[in-house]
């Protein structure tokens, strides 16, 4: 886990005036990945007056577009814009609030949680999923929350409500595109080796790929430039550094790669 960053308090405004402003029983929530370390990362938030974490997500106004809400959810949780955002799955089950937790906070802002208060009803959530780049992203808490982190894929705790369906969800997605999109360009630097693009595959699809047929897939595809540079500082024998030539990677991303891993 990685640095928190505190927030100022707004939830009781947010709370209090949110059935005024925001379409009812409708919510987004994001699975935000980063890859840093080797490691695939996913953004999460520490609730308020509760010993849990969550995703990243918001409610959506009365006259907002939903995939507006969410690319407003990233961008505020981030500090990024223009990020790669896929919507995947509705999340409807009829028990997924914890409507005991949302009491719990009613209270703590000096709210009485009666019956018909929008936050206690029925919530509908439309989950995206996006890659962003984990060095420039500034990690920042919603109202609702106390911190937002950096957690390893791999360490993920016992999340609030449904959110760890959400995010099994989003990865089983992800691994899913890896047989006919390309993956990297918005999770690796600029430039980077060979071997970091292939453990990054390997992390995404948890599962050990073969060194030699993975660069013969990844050169075939036609999306990668090789540079006249190699790495710096590595003990042995420094790897070519490559760089996704953004032409063809968009036009993969339209048409497909017609291969699987």
């Amino acid at each position: 886990m990685e640095t928190t960053y505190p927030v100022e308090d707004k939830v009781g405004s947010m709370l209090q005036k949110g059935g005024e402003h925001f379409h009812p029983g409708l919510s987004v929530d994001c699975v935000i990945f980063g890859f840093h370390d080797n490691q695939l990362k996913v953004l999460l938030l520490k609730m308020k007056h509760a010993d849990k974490w969550a995703l990243p997500g918001g409610f959506v106004y009365k006259e907002e577009d939903v995939e507006h809400a969410a690319v407003r959810v990233l961008e505020s949780r981030t500090g990024l814009s223009d990020i790669f955002l896929r919507q995947y799955h509705t999340f409807g089950a009829p028990a997924r609030s914890d409507r005991k937790l949302n009491r719990e906070l009613l209270e703590s802002v000096g709210m009485e949680p009666h019956e018909g208060h929008w936050f206690l009803q029925r919530f509908i959530t439309v989950g995206y999923y996006a890659l962003v780049d984990f060095s420039s992203a500034v990690p920042r808490p919603d109202e609702i929350s106390e911190a937002c982190a950096w957690w390893d894929l791999q360490e993920i705790p016992l999340l609030t409500m449904d959110h760890n369906h959400i995010l099994q969800k989003a990865l089983e997605t992800l691994r899913k595109q890896l047989n006919d999109q390309p993956i990297g360009y918005n999770l690796l630097p600029e430039k980077f080796t060979m071997p970091e693009l292939q453990r990054l595959y390997e992390t995404i699809l948890g599962k050990r790929l073969d060194r030699r047929n993975f660069q013969r897939k990844m050169l075939g595809y036609g999306i990668l430039n090789r540079l006249e540079e190699r790495k710096q500082g590595v003990a042995h024998k420094a790897p070519f550094l490559y760089s996704f030539n953004q032409e063809r990677y968009g036009a993969a991303l339209q048409d497909g790669l017609q291969q699987g891993w």
